[in-house]
């Protein structure tokens, strides 16, 4: 059988990436074979290399040209690419090369709490100020708009009232973190 690689496209500090990285360390089937990122300074570069895989930054331009990001997943052989904190579009090149093989993870019941600017804590501070009395993970397939394609995953939890952002954070993150890589598996079985 041949091992699948994964590409993960990353903008910040990196925990789902490490979590998946981790994930998949251990079998022989499945690997993240690279880490592309938007931003230099992203903690994801400093927990790639200690886990041992490559990682690299492109500028914004690069990314939405998509030539030299093509390249790159060509290189590393990537089967499927992982958004996991990736705060830009994907190129629209980059997405007809790989139509059905692009997913993001979003911390919200999606299509609620989604679209341009709503990530990380932004998220779960409109889940606190609209009192939701559930939020969660929502695991999609990526297509040319924020949080639009269509959704393969989603896992609840329960919002208490006085829960704050942070609370909200936490318990969204748990969630992220089971699923997360479970889902890139059974995708790429």
């Amino acid at each position: 059988m041949n091992r699948k690689n994964i590409a993960i496209f990353a903008s910040g500090s990196g925990t789902n990436a490490e979590n998946i990285i981790k994930y998949f360390a251990a079998g022989d089937t499945v690997r993240v074979a690279v880490v592309l990122s938007n931003r230099q300074s992203a903690g994801v570069h400093a927990r790639a290399e200690r886990l041992g895989t490559p990682s690299f930054t492109f500028g914004n331009a690069e990314f939405r040209d998509g030539t030299a990001i093509l390249s790159v997943l060509a290189e590393y052989k990537a089967d499927l690419i992982v958004l996991a904190g990736f705060m830009s579009l994907v190129s629209p090149a980059i997405i007809d090369a790989y139509e059905g093989r692009i997913i993001n993870i979003h911390p919200a019941l999606l299509p609620r709490h989604g679209g341009k600017g709503m990530y990380g804590r932004r998220v779960h501070d409109e889940v606190v100020a609209e009192k939701e009395t559930e939020t969660g993970i929502s695991i999609h397939y990526v297509n040319e708009r924020y949080d639009e394609g269509q959704i393969i995953f989603q896992a609840k939890c329960e919002v208490l009232p006085g829960d704050t952002a942070e609370d909200v954070e936490k318990k969204v993150h748990l969630l992220e973190y089971r699923h997360f890589p479970a889902v890139i598996e059974e995708l790429l079985s």
